[in-house]
């Protein structure tokens, strides 16, 4: 994994995805996101412009995130998608209960 960033964008918790995340990193990357959510409860928005990889375990991590986040009342959405990467998305039907953006 090259990078998560997260930040307060006003109401809103920005993740900012690069490199890969599979298998190698996925806890990582959930742990991440899942502190900052509990230091800072607020929606969170990912940004996946610079992402370029993701597994099975990867998607996993998004459930369980987007699980966490609907259960204590705040909403996820993620933009900037590659194709690739929104096919899995599709695949998995998720792009049928994650909000999901060009």
């Amino acid at each position: 994994m090259k990078e998560v960033n997260i930040s307060v964008d006003g109401e809103e918790l920005a993740v900012a995805l690069s490199g890969e995340i599979d298998s190698s990193n996925a806890d990582e990357f959930f742990m991440a996101v899942n502190a900052a959510f509990e230091f800072s409860p607020r929606n969170v928005h990912f940004v996946c412009d610079e992402l370029c990889f993701i597994d099975s375990t990867t998607l996993g991590v998004f459930v369980k995130l987007f699980k966490h986040i609907r259960q204590a009342g705040k909403d996820m959405r993620i933009s900037g998608l590659q194709p690739k990467i929104a096919k899995l998305f599709s695949i998995c039907a998720l792009d049928k209960i994650m909000r999901i953006e060009a």
